[in-house]
C-alpha cells in the first residue's frame, strides 16, 4: 500500500499541472477517521493540521498531529502540493516526518515515523474544503519492527482568516 501511495504522489507531482492558487489562504484542517484501517487493530483517530499559504514552486509547508482512541499520538511537519482538477476538486499529495508515541495503541517500531498521504477534496466558494485522505505511517525500516499503518480520515479544511 505504501508503494501505491508513493507512486501516486510522484505521478501527480510530475504529470499533473498544479494550479496557481495564489488566492488560497492558510488552512486549519480538522480530521476524523480510522487509524490502522488495514489491520484488525483499527481504532478512531482525531487530528488537526495547519497548511501554510507560503508556496515555493507550488510546494508548501504543513504541521499537524493526531491522537487515537487508544492514546497513541503523532506530531509531524512536512510538505504538500495542491493540484486543482478543475475549479472545485483538489488533489493533495503530502509527505512529512514526525514523532510517534505508542500510548496504549499499535507499536510502530520507534519514535521516528514517516507519513505519506493523498487527499481528494471538494473546494467550496468560501475556499473551505471537505475531503477524504488516505495516509501511510511507517519508519521505512530504520527500526527492527516496521509494521506500518494505513489511516483513512474525513477532513474539513477552513481558511484561517475565516476563524479569526
Amino acid at each position: 500500500m505504501k508503494k501505491i501511495l508513493s507512486l501516486a504522489a510522484v505521478a501527480v507531482a510530475l504529470f499533473a499541472a498544479p494550479a496557481a492558487a495564489e488566492d488560497d489562504p492558510d488552512f486549519l484542517s480538522f480530521q476524523a477517521g480510522g487509524f490502522d484501517v488495514n489491520d484488525t487493530e483499527t481504532t478512531a483517530m482525531l487530528g488537526v493540521e495547519y497548511r501554510s499559504d507560503f508556496k515555493e514552486f507550488y510546494i508548501a509547508p504543513m504541521v499537524g498531529g493526531f491522537v487515537t482512541a487508544e492514546g497513541s499520538v503523532y506530531g509531524y511537519g512536512g510538505l504538500y502540493l495542491d493540484v486543482f482538477l478543475g475549479r472545485r476538486i483538489v488533489l493533495r499529495p503530502s509527505f512529512s516526518v514526525g514523532a510517534y508515541g505508542e500510548g496504549g495503541g499499535k507499536d510502530l517500531g520507534g519514535v521516528l515515523e514517516l507519513r505519506s498521504a493523498i487527499a481528494l477534496a471538494w473546494r467550496f466558494d468560501d475556499r473551505s474544503r471537505l475531503g477524504i485522505e488516505l495516509s501511510h505511517l511507517s519508519n521505512a525500516g530504520i527500526y527492527d519492527n516496521n509494521p506500518g499503518t494505513e489511516n483513512l480520515t474525513l477532513n474539513y479544511s477552513v481558511p484561517l482568516d475565516q476563524l479569526f
